[in-house]
């Protein structure tokens, strides 16, 4: 059973909440296992590293300062992989959190490897899954992963079988490796496929107002208790998206991004953001989103964004 302390309600006045109504968790939280409650409202970690998610932080102090400081406004859901860097990011979350609070839980990803130009390839053979699950537990400097994400080709067809790739992730579940397992870039018979094979407790795909493919899939995750994790709250905008976008937050007295973020928590009940930043004057703006009420007639016209022309 679905288990959330707070959801966003939508009212007929826009504004923030009403403080007898705030949580102390960011956009509260939903729990999909016995050890496994998490903040609506997470953060994404991958913004840490260099240029194109490669290499050291700009600024050391501040990536420290922005992990710190996103465990102080009440995060407990942490997203990384350690093709950050690579190796970079979950270095970063060990020195800033270590040891981590009990009720931090860090979901992290396997299935790619980093050339030495910073290039992106897809690396899903069992070998190197678990050879990716250790330096994941040695630089996260735990002994078992809380969750561990599936990372599928943003290219593939969605039809392409996970069977072997999720089968050796569900053998070190087994082993104690990994607690819970999701799936990310993945369709809907991909899900229904490893769901087959072990428990999925969330999927993390891109999804946001303009990019709406997953509508279905969505509405799935939320009647099977299953996190959607939605990444680039602002991705693959057009100008008249994003002008629909802008005209709505400045009705709201919000940025535009905020409002994104917003939708996004009252899509579904086990909508959660990971949004991504390396400042911590962000990260705050971003938390914020977390109590931020969509009127109906706000929802009704960001809605339309979906269906402008591309």
């Amino acid at each position: 059973m679905l288990i959330t302390t707070a959801t966003l309600e939508m009212d007929s006045t826009p504004g923030r909440k009403d403080a007898g109504m705030a949580d102390s968790i960011p956009g509260g939280t939903l729990t999909f296992a016995d050890d496994l409650t998490i903040s609506r409202m997470g953060y994404g970690a991958m913004q840490l590293a260099g240029p194109n998610v490669f290499g050291p932080p700009k600024d050391r102090d501040e990536a420290l300062a922005v992990l710190r400081e996103a465990a102080d406004l009440g995060i407990t859901h942490i997203d990384t992989a350690d093709f950050y860097g690579p190796a970079v990011v979950n270095e970063l979350i060990r020195e800033a959190l270590h040891p981590y609070p009990a009720g931090l839980r860090i979901v992290t990803k396997v299935g790619a490897r980093r050339s030495g130009d910073g290039g992106w390839r897809p690396s899903l053979k069992p070998g190197d899954l678990r050879a990716q699950v250790r330096e994941n537990l040695q630089h996260l400097g735990v002994e078992t992963l809380d969750v561990v994400n599936l990372r599928l080709s943003a290219e593939g067809s969605g039809d392409d079988s996970v069977a072997e790739e999720f089968g050796a992730l569900a053998e070190m579940q087994k082993e104690g490796l990994i607690r819970h397992l999701g799936l990310s870039a993945a369709s809907a018979a991909q899900l229904a496929e490893a769901q087959a094979i072990a428990p999925v407790v969330t999927v993390q795909n891109l999804y946001n107002l303009a990019i709406r493919q997953d509508d279905a899939l969505v509405d799935r995750c939320a009647a099977e208790n299953i996190a959607f994790a939605s990444f680039f709250p602002l991705g693959g905008f057009t100008p008249l998206q994003s002008e629909t976008l802008t005209n709505v937050a400045g009705r709201l007295g919000a940025a535009p991004q905020q409002v994104a973020l917003a939708w996004l928590l009252q899509r579904s009940a086990t909508s959660v953001v990971i949004p991504g930043t390396s400042s911590v004057a962000h990260l705050r703006e971003n938390v914020a989103a977390a109590s931020l009420v969509l009127p109906a007639d706000a929802v009704a016209e960001l809605d339309t964004i979906g269906g402008q022309a591309r």
